[in-house]
């Protein structure tokens, strides 16, 4: 009595099956495209105003060119923010104004992207 061997050949393909193979398509493109954009816009301003943090906790000299330049581009960011917690009096080591600027461009960021992400999204959906 002899056994054969188990059929290992692989299984015909069906007829009428197809391959379709899915791309992400224009929508996903422009999602990512935008994310990454406005990513990359709010960490720029975000670095500024951590690095005009640094700057003021130790006591960087305004005088200086590059300081005088990093204090003059965050001013405008950090501006709406100055009262809102009341500042020690004499020399600010800790100022409270730029952390509130980041933590408010951060979410910013998000909400944007996220916005950005919801729109694009379903116009994408409509078009399939």
């Amino acid at each position: 009595m002899t056994t054969q061997p188990p059929n290992t050949a692989a299984p015909a393909p069906r007829q009428g099956a197809t391959n379709v193979n899915v791309s992400a398509g224009p929508a996903t493109s422009s999602i990512w495209t935008a994310s990454r954009v406005i990513g990359l816009v709010f960490t720029v301003l975000e670095v500024l105003l951590l690095v005009r943090f640094a700057l003021k906790l130790f006591g960087a000299n305004a005088d200086q060119p590059f300081v005088s330049a990093i204090y003059g581009l965050t001013e405008p960011l950090v501006a709406p923010f100055r009262g809102i917690f009341a500042q020690p009096a004499g020399t600010p080591v800790v100022e409270i104004a730029t952390l509130l600027s980041v933590v408010f461009f951060v979410l910013v960021a998000a909400l944007i992207v996220a916005l950005v992400r919801a729109y694009t999204g379903k116009r994408g959906e409509s078009n399939s």
